[in-house]
């Protein structure tokens, strides 16, 4: 159907405000990468605004020298791998049974999940819990307090109902159980949850700072996304013994900040285009049954 003026008009003008939204959020990055690879003359002057002016890399030299940056990526690494896991493994054996028709009281224990998303049990018990389990000083206080997240549950079971029953059937009457059901057959079909489920999860993951900050308190333990926050709010790093002179003259604070934005934001970015093609279609169907 050939489109309206109107309709043509309301395009345009969704299509303008949409990229004016972008761009409000692809310059700022993009300013960000520019000062970490350029000069320290042009960015003390400030002409570096959209392109790197006198390429260089010293300052990711020093930011992962002069600074516990390299070991706290790793950490972050080691944080979100592992939390991803076992919490798409919590996840599935929680969202399973409850898309099972059969399941004894299974409305009650979704409203019990659901009323968790209302009503949380506050930053002070929470803490409580984790100290008596002396979990402080672990990664198991992160993984296990992110454990489970509700509505991510949800939107995997929606997404098991939605799968044809006649496939389950058909399985059954080759005698699949329900372990081998889930394993070989659902699983296997719910790629494009699994793939969303374990961006958001990775993000979660990723971005941790509070809980990494009420949890952890051996330095050499902290995750990026700590590390690069300290680094913002101190202006010590260029006095590291570590560094020559030359290095500290060659680099400003700034251009060291913007490395750890970058080196926080891009591993993320990397990601995304992977699971891009699941992520749409795994949101859409497990968000609406039907």
């Amino acid at each position: 159907m050939k489109a309206t003026r109107g309709e043509k008009l309301f395009y345009t003008i969704n299509y303008v405000l949409l990229a004016c939204i972008a761009l409000t959020c692809i310059l700022p990055f993009i300013h960000i990468i520019a000062l970490s690879l350029s000069d320290r003359s042009s960015v003390d002057s400030g002409h570096v605004f959209f392109w790197p002016i006198g390429l260089q890399f010293t300052a990711y030299k020093i930011f992962f020298i002069a600074s516990p940056a390299f070991n706290a990526f790793k950490n972050s690494v080691f944080i979100t791998v592992v939390g991803v896991v076992l919490s798409l493994l919590g996840t599935i054996l929680a969202a399973y049974p409850l898309s099972r028709s059969y399941l004894f009281a299974r409305r009650y224990l979704v409203l019990g999940m659901v009323f968790t998303m209302l009503f949380a049990g506050g930053l002070i018990p929470t803490y409580l819990v984790v100290k008596n389990m002396h979990l402080i000083d672990s990664y198991w206080s992160l993984w296990l307090t992110g454990f489970i997240s509700t509505y991510n549950m949800l939107l995997m079971k929606s997404y098991f109902e939605n799968i044809p029953y006649e496939v389950q059937e058909a399985a059954r009457i080759d005698g699949c159980s329900d372990t081998s059901l889930l394993i070989r057959v659902i699983l296997p079909l719910s790629m494009p949850m699994l793939a969303t489920l374990a961006l958001f999860y990775g993000i979660n993951y990723w971005n941790a700072f509070m809980s990494v900050l009420m949890y952890i308190n051996k330095s050499e333990m902290m995750n990026l996304t700590v590390v690069v926050q300290a680094m913002l709010q101190k202006n010590d790093l260029l006095n590291s013994p570590s560094l020559n002179s030359e290095e500290q003259a060659a680099v400003a604070t700034e251009m060291v900040k913007a490395v750890g934005v970058v080196v926080m934001v891009v591993p993320m970015l990397v990601i995304y285009p992977f699971l891009q093609k699941y992520f749409v279609k795994g949101v859409m169907l497990g968000s609406v049954k039907g």
